[in-house]
């Protein structure tokens, strides 16, 4: 009996041969006897479309199907609406860290991921707010990290930080990660963040080029919410990226 029977594709939208990858893709799963839908805007040029429905939105879907990189899936976690929607995720990209599987083994793995033979592999994801003033500038959710710096040069900034109301420190320094434990093998880890497992629910924070040694990363923990004031040298405006709080997103491996 088939544990998924409504399933949708999405693509990277740069994606190369992705008529040949999407029909293999397609094929494999209609094979399957399942309800194939295909993301309408990033899938609108691919020949296959024309034979298949299209989705909008991720409502009512049993799995979703990504097909690209690390960038791919998270711009796929950025839009979604349902985190419940579990996702398969298959390697087309440059690196392809989060990806599960290849399209070569697509044909063997598919089929016994939705008859049930598979892994849920739930990870945590953080709930972003970005204000200026009262002025919402970013509100949505990240898979790796929010990343609070004074732009493309690097400079000193004060970054005053709270933890559920409770002022935690000021960090001067470049700037600030936030990373989930799936992020901390990313940017955290480059700017000496700790390896935190998948499993474990917390945030982390990591000083980007602090100005005191003594300023290390902080591990807090994963339903906290996180307020960070940022101070400029004249004082004059203050950004506030608040109410980080996790949030789950699912994946699945084998």
């Amino acid at each position: 009996m088939l544990k998924f029977r409504r399933i949708g594709v999405t693509i990277k939208s740069d994606l190369s041969e992705r008529d040949s990858v999407v029909e293999k893709i397609l094929d494999i799963l209609q094979d399957c006897n399942v309800e194939v839908l295909v993301d309408a805007e990033r899938c609108l040029n691919v020949a296959q479309h024309k034979h298949v429905s299209s989705f909008t939105e991720e409502k009512d879907l049993d799995l979703l199907v990504v097909i690209g990189g690390d960038g791919t899936i998270f711009r796929t976690v950025r839009e979604l609406k349902d985190f419940s929607i579990p996702l398969l995720t298959i390697n087309r990209g440059a690196v392809g860290f989060l990806a599960e599987t290849d399209v070569d083994e697509a044909a063997d793995v598919i089929p016994k991921l939705l008859g049930g033979d598979g892994i849920l592999d739930e990870r945590n994801v953080l709930a972003v707010t970005a204000k200026r003033g009262k002025k919402k500038l970013f509100e949505g959710y990240v898979l790796n990290e929010a990343v609070i710096s004074q732009g493309t040069i690097a400079r000193l900034v004060n970054l005053k930080a709270a933890v559920n109301g409770e002022e935690l420190t000021t960090f001067r320094a470049d700037g600030l990660i936030l990373a989930t434990p799936t992020g901390s093998t990313a940017y955290s880890l480059a700017a000496g963040g700790p390896i935190v497992h998948p499993s474990l629910s917390s945030v982390i924070l990591t000083p980007i080029n602090p100005h005191s040694f003594s300023q290390k990363p902080i591990v807090v923990p994963g339903d906290s919410s996180i307020e960070v004031e940022v101070h400029t040298k004249e004082n004059k405006f203050r950004d506030v990226c608040g109410c980080l709080k996790t949030q789950e997103n699912s994946e699945f491996g084998f």
